[in-house]
């Protein structure tokens, strides 16, 4: 059992989905970045400030007006964290989009590595040896 476990561990796709999987870990840190740093602020200021993230709605409890989602949560209220849902999904898709983006780039350049050489446009050539004979024959058939 040990060998086929070091066979299954040697093979090249466990090793490409470990290395996936660790990329996609620090790709996710830099997308919550860019969402919550750059992309929040942004809707925020067509939104008159507005943070979708501590936008919710207490289904149970006792919370102060204005509290932050993460006071409501610590207060034991039930939430309905829908600004927290809201940015899970941008996250996604902005995450979708530059995944898309990647993989379209990265077939381009297999295309362009798989290409064929170019082929001289082929150049019309006379008529075939048999074409040849298939018209002697005729000729001499019109003539006996």
């Amino acid at each position: 059992m040990l060998n086929e476990f070091k066979d299954f561990i040697a093979k090249g796709n466990v090793m490409d989905m470990a290395v996936g999987i660790i990329i996609g870990a620090a790709f996710t840190a830099i997308v919550t970045s860019l969402v919550g740093d750059l992309i929040n602020p942004i809707i925020g200021l067509f939104t008159g400030g507005l943070d979708f993230t501590n936008n919710y709605a207490v289904l149970a409890g006792d919370v102060a007006a204005g509290a932050s989602l993460e006071a409501a949560r610590e207060a034991g209220a039930a939430v309905f964290a829908y600004g927290a849902f809201l940015m899970a999904v941008i996250n996604f898709l902005i995450i979708a989009f530059v995944v898309f983006m990647l993989v379209r780039y990265v077939n381009k350049v297999k295309a362009m590595a798989e290409k064929p050489e170019e082929v001289a446009p082929e150049v019309e050539s006379g008529p075939s040896e048999l074409d040849i004979l298939i018209e002697i024959r005729d000729q001499l058939a019109r003539q006996a």
